[in-house]
């Protein structure tokens, strides 16, 4: 089984006066560690975020035969200066293929890059595809722009070109002040919203039409797409822009997505079966957060028994040819061992 939704945080992330105040940096203490960003905590996490040996023993137990490591997401920092902002993503991207370095047949990466600044953007994918990862996680918006926004299209052309995938994962929600609560809310209600929006504004822009051999995969099951995906065919139906916008029904073309299965509910997993296609599932689990769906391989093979792809060979198909994927079924187990390596 292969889990294509994890993420990682270095060790080691100085602060740095010199640059933004909203530069991220770890203060590490033991295996615990805290994410600042403009002084204050972000997130208090541990070893698990960055510790190799720790990660295998965790997946081990619950019978993962690979993680798909991507940054946290509050690392992309899609709102700093792009100087900052391409140092911080060079850094990330060399502490991600270090640890697939460490252990390459468990773990495969996915970088991030200076995505408010297109030009430099460019240059960073020749360079991740030159690490070794498979693509870019980019946020459900690039601190303001739409991703269906011409001005991010000569990104997509070239992670195209370059056979490198896009993970995308909300960042920044809308709607927190109509929620009236805490921010604990944005998470668990606010980030499907979100995903749902930026699933929408990457139709409306014609993205998977442009560029059809782009692998995107939208995190917690594409958010609410699955459920508004009748409404929106109801909408194009009637012709006028949205035909415009999109030369097939909404439904069809999300089917072009990748979508995890961070859903938490097995009829809920069924529906958005139902909704996008079995064949563009891969099982996720946010590890290692606390919002995390816990043994994601036993909550997918229960709710889509006749589903086997969605265990390991949907995620292949998403990281793409890059991995020459030997999977070994042991008799009477679940459990796969799968060896990628470079093209």
């Amino acid at each position: 089984m292969v889990d294509a939704h994890t993420h990682v945080v270095p060790a080691r992330l100085s602060a740095d006066t010199a640059r933004d105040p909203r530069w991220p940096s770890v203060e590490l203490s033991g295996d615990k560690a805290a994410v600042m960003i403009d002084g204050k905590v972000f997130r208090r996490i541990d070893s698990r975020s960055w510790d190799v040996r720790r990660r295998l023993a965790d997946i081990d137990e619950d019978g993962t035969a690979m993680q798909v490591l991507s940054p946290m997401p509050e690392l992309l920092s899609h709102w700093l200066p792009p100087n900052d902002a391409e140092y911080l993503a060079e850094t990330i991207n060399e502490c991600i293929a270090g640890m697939v370095g460490e252990a390459p047949r468990r773990f495969a990466g996915i970088g991030m890059a200076c995505v408010q600044d297109v030009p430099r953007a460019l240059a960073q994918l020749q360079r991740i595809k030159a690490l070794g990862l498979a693509g870019i996680e980019i946020g459900s918006h690039v601190d303001g722009i739409a991703l269906g926004s011409e001005v991010l299209h000569p990104l997509y052309e070239v992670a195209e070109a370059l056979d490198l995938c896009i993970f995308v994962h909300p960042l920044h929600p809308a709607g927190l002040e109509r929620i009236g609560a805490g921010p604990e809310f944005a998470a668990t209600t606010a980030f499907p919203l979100e995903t749902a929006l930026a699933a929408v504004s990457l139709l409306a822009g014609g993205v998977l039409e442009k560029f059809p051999k782009l692998r995107i995969l939208l995190s917690h099951g594409g958010g609410a797409l699955p459920w508004i995906l009748p409404r929106l065919d109801y909408g194009w139906s009637l012709g006028g822009e949205m035909q415009k916008r999109m030369t097939r029904p909404p439904r069809e073309i999300a089917r072009g997505f990748f979508y995890d299965s961070i859903v938490y509910d097995g009829p809920a997993l069924q529906f958005m079966s139902s909704a996008v296609g079995s064949n563009r599932i891969v099982v996720g689990s946010d590890y290692p957060f606390a919002i995390r769906q816990k043994d994601p391989g036993t909550f997918t093979r229960a709710a889509l028994p006749d589903c086997p792809g969605i265990l390991a060979d949907n995620a292949f198909a998403f990281l793409g040819p890059v991995f020459d994927v030997e999977i070994q079924h042991a008799a009477n187990s679940d459990r796969h061992s799968v060896a990628p390596q470079q093209a």
